[in-house]
């Protein structure tokens, strides 16, 4: 294997925030947010809008997820203009 082209993994905090789970893994990802865990460590903070804890294809749940208007801006772009 080359050196020094590998990323440096860390332990970094996941917050889902639409099920309001933290869970601590590794990862590369930069992140300029941090906060302190369950215990008493300080980690990056990375928010995140879905992961297992509240897809659902995991939770068996239906959502409708609509980020940013996304579903209005469809609609106003390809809707018939009278």
């Amino acid at each position: 294997m080359k050196k020094d082209i590998h990323p440096e993994y860390r332990e970094v905090v996941f917050h889902d925030t639409t099920s309001d789970v933290k869970f601590v893994t590794r990862s590369t990802i930069n992140t300029s947010e941090t906060i302190q865990h369950e215990d008493g460590k300080t980690y990056p903070l990375v928010k995140i809008e879905m992961s297992s804890t509240s897809h659902p294809f995991y939770t068996g749940k239906k959502i409708f997820v609509d980020t940013a208007g996304r579903v209005e801006k469809f609609n106003q772009r390809y809707t018939k203009k009278k």
